[in-house]
């Protein structure tokens, strides 16, 4: 009965992380600017293998594999977010502008 249980858990937590996975690659392809994109694919990664590695985790049980998919969900929700700024300062450094946002330095017609 426990182990039946201890699945449930998993394949809920390993589904609700697929769908995490779903909704960051739709937003990928729908999101029309890039700095809304790097938003919601590092947002959705990180929750998704966040919810992906847990249910693996609650397989494994509480031995040495399960310690390790533990650190590798701390790993993931350090190094994604962090990847994301990454991505978005160096695009803001090369002068990407998201969309909406004038340039002050540019008049009405574009020009500078």
């Amino acid at each position: 009965m426990m182990a039946s249980l201890q699945w449930l858990l998993a394949g809920i937590l390993i589904l609700a992380g697929l769908f995490f996975f779903m909704i960051g690659t739709l937003g990928l392809l729908r999101l029309p600017d890039f700095y809304t994109r790097v938003h919601a694919v590092t947002k959705c990664d990180a929750l998704g293998a966040g919810l992906v590695l847990l249910g693996l985790a609650v397989l494994a049980g509480f031995d040495d594999d399960g310690i390790r998919i533990l650190a590798l969900i701390g790993l993931v929700l350090i190094g994604s977010p962090t990847a994301g700024h990454a991505l978005a300062r160096a695009a803001w450094r090369a002068g990407q502008m998201p969309l909406g946002v004038i340039d002050e330095k540019e008049d009405d017609d574009g020009h500078r």
